[in-house]
């Protein structure tokens, strides 16, 4: 059994909610964050505790492969997740009904910058969130196993 197929530590707040009904029925309402932003759910293991915890987040695509943004709305501080994931590139993630494996990894600087136009044509607030942090806020590509 991976640790990915542990029972999940599940997110506070509206997170959570979005996160219950998105399983429950399979993407069907969950799967569009707000119109033309779809979202999935995000699978890592725990950096400290070991434990799995999933996460709803905002994606884009390129080609087969998944972008997410660790934006945290533009704090100083990276999400769990993308710390999680830095520490174990390996993750689960589930559009809609459809869940499998995937490695993730941060997009190097060249790709970034032209993949970034990709996901603000969907949030455009990531833009926004970039002035509100000294850190370079990093852009993740999902590669399906």
């Amino acid at each position: 059994m991976s640790d990915l197929d542990r029972p999940v530590d599940l997110p506070s707040g509206w997170q959570r909610e979005h996160l219950e009904r998105y399983v429950a029925t399979d993407g069907e309402d969950g799967y569009w964050w707000q119109p033309g932003v779809p979202t999935l759910l995000l699978t890592t293991i725990g950096k400290k505790s070991g434990q799995a915890r999933r996460t709803p987040l905002i994606f884009g695509r390129n080609g087969a492969d998944f972008l997410l943004v660790a934006s945290a709305g533009g704090s100083d501080t990276p999400p769990a997740w993308y710390t999680n994931l830095t520490a174990n590139p390996n993750v689960r993630i589930q559009v809609k009904g459809d869940k499998f494996d995937a490695v993730a990894r941060t997009a190097d600087p060249a790709e970034r910058a032209r993949l970034w136009p990709v996901m603000t044509a969907l949030w455009p607030d990531y833009d926004e969130y970039v002035k509100r942090t000294e850190r370079e806020i990093p852009l993740v590509v999902i590669t399906p196993s």
